[in-house]
């Protein structure tokens, strides 16, 4: 199947949340055998962008399972970017997780999703034996702790400021149509609940990383500090020279398309 077909799969939507919380949450699964494929995309990100796409039309090719979602505040999903925390993101995660996958997983997370899919480990661990298990994550630049430690740590005393005093700063993008993207002081000060370079990681499961050396967003050294903050065993960092933070080349496609291979 083409990504074309693949993104003209009409999406479910599931409730998220109660009362004023509850938001309405865009998915697209796709049946298929195990081990499934969850995807988790970046901040400001949606699942009709290339990886996903690509990761999608391989699982229909080769009879896999594939879910896919927008968090809420992007793509297809309802909900204001603005009221987005860490905390809410995740809540959606598992909630779609729970819901729509079954037996094994292959996790895939970009950027703030490689985050997110380290949150999710934890929470399912945290909740033993449920219908859907990790088989594996598959990390591409994966930012944890990325509120703290590449934004509020590197902001200037002028943008801190400013986010302390409005309760918002716009920041300039490079990606999309270049439009300034809302950084809260409720994302910053949400975030440092769910912190997790701070001490050892235990997912429980292979985890493959891929990262760019040129990455601007997500410096290579952020990877070599959540590797060792990992388990030795089954943990393989992949450091693409040339690669920059979308790593949407096809040779980057290739690359983590043989990662989610490799873990079954």
């Amino acid at each position: 199947m083409s990504q074309t077909a693949a993104s003209e799969q009409e999406p479910a939507f599931i409730e998220v949340g109660e009362g004023s919380e509850a938001r309405r949450i865009a998915v697209r699964a796709r049946a298929g055998s195990n081990p499934g494929l969850f995807w988790l995309g970046g901040f400001k990100s949606d699942m009709a962008g290339t990886k996903a796409l690509a990761l999608d039309a391989w699982a229909a090719e080769h009879g896999r399972g594939c879910v896919r979602f927008d968090y809420s505040g992007h793509g297809e999903s309802g909900g204001d970017f603005a009221d987005g925390t860490i905390g809410r993101w995740l809540e959606e995660s598992v909630a779609v997780f729970s819901q729509f996958c079954s037996g094994l997983q292959v996790v895939i997370g970009s950027s703030m999703g490689g985050w997110m899919a380290l949150l999710l480990a934890r929470e399912i661990a945290r909740r033993g034996n449920g219908k859907a298990q990790l088989a594996g994550l598959v990390l591409i630049a994966p930012a944890p702790d990325f509120t703290e430690e590449l934004m509020w740590k590197a902001f200037s005393p002028e943008v801190r400021a400013e986010i302390e005093a409005k309760g918002m700063w716009l920041r300039p993008s490079d990606y999309g149509d270049g439009t300034p993207y809302p950084i809260t002081r409720n994302l910053i000060e949400e975030g440092r609940k769910h912190l997790l370079l701070g001490s050892k990681i235990d997912v429980g499961c292979p985890v493959r990383i891929l990262q760019g050396a040129q990455d601007p967003d997500v410096p290579w050294k952020h990877a070599f500090a959540l590797v060792h903050r990992l388990p030795a065993e089954d943990v393989v960092l992949t450091m693409i020279q040339d690669g920059d933070h979308r790593l949407s080349r096809p040779q980057d496609i290739a690359r983590i398309i043989a990662a989610v291979a490799e873990i079954g």
